[in-house]
């Protein structure tokens, strides 16, 4: 599998990020043990977590469940050494961790801690807030993302508090690197120029969502990337499976994300389900059948192929799915793909 370089070359990762979202609540731990080494078999060594997983619902109680499935996998097979670990820590919440609080320094330390008992080692390889506190534009808040009740002087003192945390933990030999998720360009800016003249740890990841379906991410924050050294981690780059063409026309397919989150108070996959939406995926569909492509190893080829990232990270209910994005790990779409892409995309720019 193709590796990618982040911290200016101090780690390398796989271009593809196997994550594990889904374990403890669709899939077992022997399921998610599998996964895992048909993922290292295959040449990848990236895998993603976060102290709220598993999803698909959300609960309280099942919190740390998927890294405790990555705990168990690591010391049954003591291979610490051959992968590279993210997690995350919650940002506020209505209630899945620490009672709805978000994070500072001293739950930083907390997290940190905790996540490592899980995981069953001694460092976390990248540590990512989870969203930012000050609010997102991520999940679909972009339609009303309102950032003029923001106070740049909490943000900043927030930032100042979370980096003494984070070059502490990393003093400490805790945690290597620092990342981020669902953040803005001009807020992996400021986390940047504070670490920089606090001399504290870097950002050096900004896992996004990003797929064929959702681009937010190659402006702003695509030119931050190529000019400061951060690298993209996509996340949902099948689009929570609408990529997979298996939800068109109505359809609803017995165990799918779609189906569980609908018995739970979800119908939509986050926003994600809208009238625009299954027309982009018959547009993508018919690009890929164009070219003899499956349109999952197409997505996520797609993803991988832009400069600004640094990994992909797909998730996988079973062993036949897994199977068949790792059989495409090596796909590099043509010129003539990229601009059949391309003309879909402007056809269907914004469809969630």
């Amino acid at each position: 599998m193709r590796m990618n370089k982040l911290a200016g070359g101090a780690l390398e990762v796989s271009a593809l990020s196997l994550g594990s979202m889904l374990w403890g609540s669709t899939n077992t731990e022997a399921e998610g043990h599998a996964q895992i080494d048909m993922f290292l078999d295959h040449g990848g060594n990236f895998i993603d977590t976060a102290e709220m997983y598993p999803v698909n619902p959300i609960k309280a109680e099942r919190c740390g469940a998927s890294e405790a499935v990555i705990g168990t996998w690591l010391a049954k097979s003591g291979r610490r050494d051959e992968v590279v670990i993210a997690t995350k820590v919650s940002g506020d919440n209505p209630g899945w961790k620490r009672d709805g609080k978000g994070y500072d320094g001293a739950v930083i330390h907390q997290a940190v801690d905790e996540s490592l008992e899980k995981l069953q080692t001694d460092y976390i390889d990248i540590y990512q807030t989870h969203w930012p506190l000050r609010g997102s534009y991520a999940f679909r808040q972009n339609w009303t993302f309102d950032p003029s009740k923001q106070n740049r002087e909490e943000t900043e003192a927030h930032m100042r508090d979370v980096l003494t945390a984070m070059a502490e933990v990393v003093a400490a030999g805790k945690v290597r690197h620092f990342g981020l998720s669902n953040e803005s360009a001009w807020g992996t800016a400021q986390w940047l120029r504070i670490a920089r003249e606090m001399g504290a740890p870097e950002v050096i990841s900004i896992q996004n969502e990003y797929s064929l379906m959702c681009r937010l991410a190659d402006t702003d924050l695509a030119e931050l990337c190529m000019n400061e050294g951060p690298r993209v981690l996509s996340y949902s780059p099948l689009a929570t499976g609408l990529l997979t063409g298996k939800y068109q026309n109505g359809a609803v397919p017995a165990g799918s994300r779609l189906e569980i989150a609908a018995k739970n108070g979800y119908p939509d996959l986050g926003g994600r389900i809208t009238d625009q939406a299954f027309p982009a995926v018959d547009a993508y569909q018919a690009v890929a059948d164009k070219h003899g492509l499956d349109l999952v190893q197409m997505a996520l080829a797609f993803s991988v192929s832009r400069p600004f990232m640094g990994s992909t990270i797909f998730g996988a209910s079973s062993m036949e799915q897994l199977g068949l994005i790792l059989d495409g790990k090596d796909l590099v779409l043509s010129d003539e793909v990229l601009a059949d892409i391309d003309a879909a995309h402007r056809a269907h720019p914004m469809p969630f």
